[in-house]
């Protein structure tokens, strides 16, 4: 705390004289002075720069690979003056970041559509290059394990990534929505999920805003000294911080007129991070004020959802847990210790408790456990679907857990992205990868290898995969390790199938009686097209005649699978998977197949 008290207050001459030349640049000899604010410690033009690089649109999925080899971010301490009724803002952001590699002069920071103003590296100013959305700041070589301290300001217009305007109510705001690569937009960053660190937020806001952020605010917002943040009275500063390594795509702020409400606490014993005495986690809504009624509704088991989550996965990763109205794209966004959701969900008053068990759960995947590839984005969308089913089974009973996984199962199923692998080595589009195959089969995918395992062994593998991975990051290869370690099994095949190969099975159920040996023979054919897989589908075949039914394990395999079931008389029905265990239809539909 005090380290970073005293280098802001260091940086502030610099800062000023900043904001004056910069001012004389930008603004017009007959501006008058009252027009040109600089809030404090950072420049605030009264204009987005002229020379603001063009916008460059994102959302190619990156090579598999290291991202920013040589470089290690390991904090982030960013400053912004958020203007009230304009677009642009101004800031300065300190990248701390270590060596990984000794062969490396110079640190890339992504940066997209911002005026960069000036780079100063261990306090000395630097010259850089800034080109096709990279800051490329020269550090000089250096040592495995040296750190490098950069100092980055800029102002301009954000083209994406913080959102600047108004609420559905017609309150100013501005809200961070970085998923998947949007926080370049507004803060230079390694911007990729593999790369997690640390952020500090010192946020200068019109007074009548609050400001939330992730982990916990480090002393209450002060006014914004006059001589930098305009008219006494008229700003106010908020300083947020978390001290655990989280992905650039979840470090976020949101500043308009909020009102916060206490949901309760949660996780006792199982948040090691909170900051409260009871090392409990306060669970809180921050929503407009002509909506909290409206919305309370649904975040009224968000309390709840954190004990059973905490109980059944690990402890909670983070310091509080903040569920806020935004203006965020999507219907929810996990951003960590401070969910945002749909703003226009909440003021129409519709249910979105599902949504909020699923955000919930991402908490502990996505967040804390990442993944370090786009392309195995199942391990964030998958979890966070099936565990937010699974609250319900807790909660609500069986049934209320087979709608969740019949209706994604539903979805799925009318999806054409079902023809292709759910790790696709083809997918271009990150905002492509928001489909039925990361969410709905993932979730599916949890389920059948639940059903293969055990309850036992799911439940620790589990466990010892968030273990192993928590504030880091993770691949496939990585729950499958610690699926195999937790049932004793080889699970290579369950993957392969699942996760690499499109499709689903399609399963063609016939039934005959063999009077000679007494026996039902009970044939599956697997239907799918030809570029699918056949399956390997351990299961249940339930038999059913006058004599009673009967339960038998099978093993469906190749093209064809034949069963043979002694039994008295004929049966009248053979249904496979009658549990509802696996992601599959009959063909005809719905015959033999539950």
């Amino acid at each position: 705390m005090s380290d970073a008290g005293e280098r802001s207050l260091s940086a502030r001459a610099w800062l000023a004289a900043a904001a004056l030349a910069l001012l004389a640049a930008c603004a017009p000899a007959s501006a008058p002075a009252q027009a040109r604010p600089a809030a404090a410690g950072v420049p605030l033009p009264s204009a987005a720069p002229a020379s603001e690089p063009a916008a460059t649109t994102l959302g190619a999925v990156p090579p598999s690979g290291p991202y920013a080899p040589g470089w290690d971010v390991l904090h982030y301490d960013v400053e912004i003056a958020l203007p009230e009724g304009a677009g642009w803002i101004a800031g300065r952001t300190t990248v701390r970041a270590a060596r990984t590699t000794a062969a490396v002069a110079s640190l890339p920071l992504d940066l997209i559509g911002l005026a960069v103003t000036g780079i100063r590296v261990g306090g000395s100013g630097v010259q850089f290059t800034h080109a096709n959305g990279k800051v490329t700041v020269p550090v000089g070589m250096g040592r495995v394990g040296d750190t490098v301290e950069v100092e980055v300001t800029y102002a301009g217009t954000p083209d994406d990534g913080l959102v600047i305007g108004k609420t559905v109510g017609g309150q100013p705001s501005a809200f961070a929505d970085n998923w998947p690569d949007r926080a370049r937009y507004w803060f230079p960053s390694i911007d990729h999920p593999a790369d997690k660190a640390t952020v500090a937020f010192t946020v200068h806001a019109p007074a009548a805003w609050q400001v939330v952020s992730n982990g916990v605010m480090t002393g209450a917002p002060v006014a914004t000294p006059a001589a930098v943040g305009g008219a006494a009275g008229a700003r106010r500063t908020w300083r947020w911080r978390t001290d655990v390594a989280i992905p650039t795509y979840t470090m976020v702020i949101g500043a308009t007129a909020l009102a916060a409400d206490t949901v309760g606490t949660a996780a006792c014993g199982q948040a090691p991070r909170s900051p409260r005495a009871d090392r409990c986690v306060a669970v809180t809504t921050w929503l407009y004020p002509e909506d909290r009624q409206k919305g309370a509704a649904s975040f009224r088991r968000a309390a709840l959802m954190l004990d059973l989550f905490a109980h059944w996965i690990g402890p909670f990763p983070y310091e509080k847990l903040a569920h806020v109205q935004s203006s965020t794209r999507y219907g929810g966004m996990e951003n960590v210790a401070a969910i945002f959701y749909d703003e226009k969900a909440i003021a129409q008053g519709r249910d979105i408790e599902s949504t909020v068990a699923h955000e919930t759960a991402h908490q502990w995947f996505g967040d804390s456990v990442t993944e370090a590839d786009w392309r195995h984005l199942w391990l964030s969308e998958g979890f966070a679907t099936y565990f937010a089913a699974l609250f319900y089974q807790w909660t609500d009973g069986e049934a209320a857990f087979r709608r969740e996984m019949d209706d994604a199962r539903a979805i799925y199923l009318r999806s054409e992205i079902a023809a292709r692998p759910v790790i696709d080595p083809q997918a271009a589009d990150l905002f492509g990868l928001l489909n039925a195959n990361n969410y709905q089969k993932g979730s599916w995918i949890l389920h059948m290898l639940r059903g293969v395992v055990g309850d036992s062994a799911f439940h620790a593998g589990i466990r010892s995969y968030y273990a192993s991975h928590r504030d880091a990051t993770a691949l496939t290869a990585d729950i499958q390790a610690a699926m195999e370690h937790a049932s004793g099994r080889e699970l290579g095949w369950f993957f392969e199938q699942w996760l690499t190969r499109p499709g689903y099975p399609m399963l063609r159920v016939t039934r005959h009686w063999d009077p000679a040996a007494r026996e039902v023979v009970v044939d599956v054919e697997q239907t799918q097209p030809a570029g699918w897989p056949r399956f390997r589908i351990p299961t249940t075949l339930l038999v059913r005649g006058p004599w009673g039914e009967r339960r038998q394990a099978i093993e469906l395999t190749g093209t064809r699978t034949t069963v043979r079931v002694a039994e008295p008389a004929e049966a009248d029905t053979a249904i496979v998977d009658p549990d509802g265990w696996v992601l599959a239809v009959g063909d005809p539909a719905g015959s033999g197949v539950r």
